[in-house]
């Protein structure tokens, strides 16, 4: 019997463009320079310790010629990010029906900040967020997901696990989670029917 449900957060509940790509439109900074530099930031200020994630982004932005603040980088950032209100209700009905509600998320300080104080569905409608800057596991990561079941007594076949990314898929159906590729609302609640 199912008793929790685990999602990703960005690309399941919050709609993120991609920040290359607003960055190539906006400021004139090519895909190909800025991405490696995502990469390499995102790799260290995901994990506990890191200090304060635009001290990472200075340098680059100085070099590229972009002149934003702290503040200002970081509204550009998260300002674009929305709320999938289909995800939301979802997860409260499915909540309602008694299912426990988890997040997993590979996330830094800043941004989960920003999300705490700007998405009230993760407190009204999740059991737990996990993320990343504060367990120190970043997905794939078969420790990421063994937590949320060490800490909330759960066993793997108890959950169900969505996530717009194939290679966690994997790792969470390595330890006999049931996980989805997640393809929207619908097909969601089609497979926690099924589920029950």
């Amino acid at each position: 019997m199912i008793k929790a449900v685990i999602f990703d957060l960005i690309g399941v509940f919050i709609e993120s463009p991609k920040l290359s790509d607003r960055f190539q439109e906006r400021f004139g900074v090519a895909r190909d320079d800025f991405l490696p530099v995502l990469k390499e930031i995102m790799a260290r200020v995901r994990l506990p310790d890191a200090g304060n994630t635009f001290s990472y982004w200075r340098p680059y932005l100085q070099k590229w010629g972009v002149n934003l603040s702290e503040e200002d980088f970081f509204d550009f950032w998260f300002s674009a990010e929305k709320e999938a209100p289909e995800m939301t209700a979802l997860a409260g009905e499915f909540k309602r029906k008694g299912l426990k509600i988890f997040i997993l998320s590979n996330n830094f300080m800043e941004r989960a900040a920003y999300y705490d104080k700007n998405f009230p569905f993760l407190k009204e409608v999740c059991d737990g967020v996990y993320y990343s800057w504060q367990t120190g596991l970043v997905k794939p990561n078969l420790e990421a997901y063994k937590m949320i079941l060490y800490d909330n007594n759960l066993k793997p076949e108890e959950c169900v696990y969505f996530d717009d990314s194939e290679e966690n898929i994997k790792v969470a159906s390595s330890l006999g989670i049931g996980s989805f590729l997640f393809e929207g609302a619908e097909k969601a609640r089609a497979i926690l029917n099924d589920c029950n």
